[in-house]
């Protein structure tokens, strides 16, 4: 069942939805995968504003000037009546709308932005999970409804790393341990950085109501485990996407911020196996998509690039870095790892740029694949392998700037760090005391103090966070294993911090207490209690 319960476009209208309605005729057609009529070489159409909202082109509803509309390669922008023409790309082509600023495109009942109409004469091919249904005919006239709506210079977004359940248990993990949360959120819109689901695509439906909760405008960037396995090569290894979701990648601006969400799973084909079958690769089409559409956003613009393979593993990274490197103002925000790091990229990573270019490997949502022992609601603590708690990231955006707020799910957003320590030390042991500053960075100070002593800096240190040791130990002791709670191997910790504790303490209960400042300048604190005893 599609994601949108409206029909297809028809002549002489604008799409309603994107749903997968057709003719007769064009379904038995599509069925046989027998050739349609030759198709146009050329697409029209017009963006329009659609004063009352209904999403088709009434009477005194005029065509926009000045909006973008792109192939996924070549990019149009409207005449004085809101007129376009594209090249159509072989047999199949999306085509969508770069949403401007001041300006709204519609949702369907799940809250997805419909931008876009894929053409399909003859559908997507048969798969285990379905695709679009064949589309029929190039419409006459592609039409784009926009909706006006003004858009602040500040603003909040919501960025989720990997939700991934793999069934309708774990959605529902998600919606008591995010969603119910976030029910009076702030922000304008949201994100999902990619593994939407993990590997069954069925469970795009329960996961798309539960976000729909929200009832915020939510874009999706496609992940390893959102396509469709059985596809011989990476052309339709997202079917199952795009009925979805539409176009595997796209932009839109949103007050003075330009956003890049981007496709760079390159899948091998079914025929090398599940495992390895893909790699981080952003490819040729895509990358000149990209140089086209950044050659119109003013070079004093934020960018801001959603993707879901790290940088570090993507084959044409000095590509892409090419194109971002002349603009003052760029960040690029991934998942994949489960686990949390901000990188500065600068020569050592192939980056020209005059300043170092901010990379955000974000939290996730599923934390350690929704692993862990079960608290008292049932869920999973799902804390992932760097000690970091499974949660999302709240985005600020004012402007060309930009801050980043960490938050752990189902814990009060002052809970940023967890300080690790005996629970009794002599007053001259000089025992560790460590500090896992979830959403710290190389740009961070972290500083201790003991009751009333000064402040003191902390060590960045590389090793892994002692409290997931402790999690897998308290794991291994369960006899017998309780099923689905493994969590994965430790792993480095990028933000912990370590000190000794000073000498000489006097007798008695003491407060540790840590506070540390961001890369935004953001202060945080947090404290411990500790018993001296001579």
């Amino acid at each position: 069942m599609s994601s949108s319960p409206l029909p297809r476009w028809v002549h002489g209208l604008v799409p309603l939805g994107f749903g997968l309605a057709l003719t007769t005729l064009g379904a038995a057609r599509a069925w046989l995968r027998e050739p349609l009529e030759p198709t146009p070489t050329q697409a029209t159409g017009i963006v329009f504003q659609d004063r009352n909202g209904n999403r088709v082109r009434d009477a005194g509803e005029d065509g926009l000037a000045g909006v973008r509309v792109s192939n996924q390669l070549d990019i149009a922008t409207t005449d004085a009546q809101g007129r376009w023409t594209l090249p159509v790309r072989g047999e199949e082509t999306t085509f969508f709308v770069l949403k401007p600023r001041g300006w709204r495109s519609p949702v369907n009942s799940l809250q997805i932005p419909q931008f876009f109409y894929t053409h399909k004469p003859a559908g997507s091919p048969k798969q285990r999970f379905p695709g679009v249904a064949p589309t029929g005919p190039l419409p006459a006239s592609i039409d784009f409804p926009l909706i006006e709506k003004p858009e602040p210079d500040k603003f909040q977004a919501l960025f989720f790393g990997d939700t991934q359940p793999r069934n309708v248990q774990e959605v529902d993990f998600m919606r008591h341990d995010i969603l119910e949360e976030l029910v009076s959120t702030e922000a304008l819109f949201g994100t999902t950085l990619g593994d939407i689901v993990f590997d069954d695509l069925s469970v795009f439906e329960p996961h798309n109501q539960a976000i729909a909760l929200l009832g915020i405008p939510w874009h999706n960037v496609l992940g390893n485990h959102d396509m469709n396995y059985d596809s011989p090569d990476d052309r339709h290894s997202d079917e199952t996407f795009e009925r979805q979701f539409g176009p595997n990648y796209f932009a839109f601006d949103y007050g003075q911020v330009h956003f890049l969400a981007l496709d760079n799973v390159h899948w091998v084909g079914a025929s090398r196996g599940k495992e390895g079958a893909y790699h981080g690769e952003l490819g040729s089409e895509q990358l000149e998509f990209v140089k086209r559409d950044l050659e119109a956003v003013p070079p004093d613009k934020l960018v801001v690039a959603l993707m879901h393979i790290p940088l570090a593993e993507l084959r044409d990274r000095e590509a892409f870095f090419r194109l971002l490197e002349p603009r003052p103002h760029a960040i690029s925000v991934a998942a994949h790892m489960h686990t949390q790091t901000h990188y500065f990229y600068g020569d050592k990573e192939g980056w020209r740029g005059a300043k170092p270019h901010h990379h955000l490997v974000n939290v996730t949502v599923c934390g350690s694949w929704w692993g862990g022992l079960p608290d008292e609601r049932g869920i999973p603590h799902a804390t992932m392998a760097d000690g970091a708690p499974n949660g999302y990231s709240i985005f600020t955006f004012d402007g060309n700037r930009y801050s980043i707020e960490f938050k752990a799910a189902g814990r009060p957003a002052s809970y940023q760090m967890e300080i690790g320590a005996p629970e009794q030390t002599g007053a001259d042991d000089g025992a560790e005391v460590t500090v896992n500053v979830f959403a710290g960075s190389e740009r961070s100070v972290v500083e201790m103090r003991v009751g009333a002593g000064d402040w003191k800096p902390l060590e960045r240190v590389a090793r892994a966070d002692p409290s997931f040791l402790r999690l897998k130990q308290l794991e291994a002791a369960i006899k017998p294993p309780v099923p689905g709670v493994a969590l994965p191997k430790p792993q480095i910790c990028p933000h912990l911090w370590a000190g000794k504790l000073p000498p000489k303490l006097p007798e008695g209960d003491q407060w540790i207490e840590v506070r540390t400042r961001d890369a935004f300048g953001q202060i945080y604190s947090s404290r411990r209690a500790l018993r001296v005893r001579r």
